[in-house]
């Protein structure tokens, strides 16, 4: 009893942040699914809602570098509170009826609060746990995974539902709101008491010299850190123009049905529970052999699904799109942890963040290329070259094993 009373206590730096992890993926996932009922209430346009939501996703983006090196200076609990305080409360300010133009300012907010905490919770969790950081990282990222499967469920489920100040979907926020208030009070009462070292880091410098550019830009120098920033970009270009396109490609070049389709795609993420494994593999068995193992698998099976597009039989593209999953998604966690270990310890949030603004950029580029050469040359030709990104990665992974010392 006291060993798994001991083992839960332990836990609790890892079921904080991947709860805060969590609610920040609902949130991302939760407005496509509401920007009917947006229409519906404030009359706008599609391209009216798209540009809202890009901005929205700018800003997380925009939030990656600076974060990290916030936490840096001023420690991972200050960073991650601030960023979680700040998603609640512009949640909370959509709970009443108010004009656009407030919604639209709250996305840009929940854009800089929930960008504020995967690049500062990758440098926690590390600290946190230096000897299953593989783990603790797969965990974290299918509680993001999970977020967004559940928010279009959530969507529906509060449709129709009787709301005091307006329309059903407001709910949501009230429920976000409050939930992230309660995440960032136990965050910052309860880190700081298992990780001390994370309530303020290296503080004294002044703050325009936490953002030398310099410093950071260094760690490329260094031959191995930039064949693997490469290779992340390569992956991130890969899984996001996949994500973006492939209920289309099985509907439009595969000719399944949409509900097929739509199967398949939800059994893709479903997947993403293999983290929990791949986490811990890597800690056991090192970094390098599971992130060639699982890169390589993602591009024989993305390789075997282009190949058979033309046979439109569900179950064998089923299986293959399933296995890109599983290469994919178990990759992630392997990844920062392997950047976690590969960046000094006085720049890691920072130096990880410099990375994942660039994977995030090259994750943008993709879908739009995926877009025009889908409908200028074929969907084949668009995922064609997705495979070969994704095998130049896994090229790249095979390298640094086989030079490794």
């Amino acid at each position: 009893m006291r060993g798994t009373l001991r083992r839960l206590t332990g836990a609790d730096v890892l079921v904080l942040t991947a709860a805060i992890w969590f609610l920040a993926k609902f949130l991302r996932y939760a407005f496509p699914p509401l920007f009917g009922s947006f229409q519906a209430s404030y009359g706008v346009s599609n391209a009216d809602l798209g540009l809202a939501f890009t901005g929205f996703m700018l800003v997380y983006a925009a939030m990656q570098f600076p974060s990290g090196v916030l936490a840096d200076r001023l420690g991972s609990v200050s960073v991650v509170t601030a960023g979680v305080l700040l998603a609640a409360c512009a949640s909370l300010v959509l709970v009443v009826d108010s004009p656009f133009v407030v919604l639209v300012g709250a996305m840009l907010v929940m854009g800089a609060g929930t960008g504020a905490h995967k690049t500062v919770a990758v440098r926690l969790l590390s600290r946190a746990y230096p000897h299953r950081t593989g783990r603790a990282l797969g965990v974290l990222d299918t509680f993001g995974t999970f977020g967004g499967v559940i928010a279009p469920t959530a969507v529906v489920a509060v449709a129709g539902v009787h709301f005091a100040f307006g329309a059903s979907w407001r709910l949501i926020f009230l429920v976000t709101g409050v939930l992230g208030l309660v995440l960032a009070v136990a965050f910052w009462v309860r880190i700081p008491t298992r990780v001390p070292e994370e309530t303020a880091s290296d503080a004294s410098p002044a703050l325009r010299e936490a953002f030398a550019v310099g410093q950071y830009a260094t760690l490329f120098r260094e031959w191995r850190f930039s064949v693997f920033a490469l290779l992340t970009v390569l992956f991130a270009f890969t899984y996001n123009g996949l994500v973006a396109f492939a209920p289309l490609y099985l509907t439009d070049a595969a000719n399944l049905t949409d509900a097929t389709a739509g199967l398949l795609y939800s059994a893709f993420f479903l997947a993403s529970l293999v983290q929990l494994g791949t986490g811990e593999l890597s800690d056991r068995l090192g970094q390098l052999p599971i992130i060639v193992a699982l890169l390589s698998l993602a591009t024989v099976a993305l390789g075997t699904l282009i190949a058979l597009t033309e046979t439109a039989n569900p179950v064998a593209l089923g299986v293959a799109l399933v296995a890109v999953g599983i290469g994919s998604h178990g990759f992630r966690p392997v990844r920062g942890a392997y950047l976690m270990s590969a960046i000094p310890d006085d720049v890691a949030g920072g130096g990880l963040g410099v990375v994942r603004t660039l994977l995030m950029g090259a994750g943008a580029i993709s879908p739009a290329l995926v877009g025009v050469l889908s409908e200028t040359a074929s969907f084949q030709l668009a995922f064609s070259v997705l495979a070969v990104s994704v095998a130049m990665a896994t090229v790249l992974g095979l390298l640094l094993w086989v030079t490794d010392r």
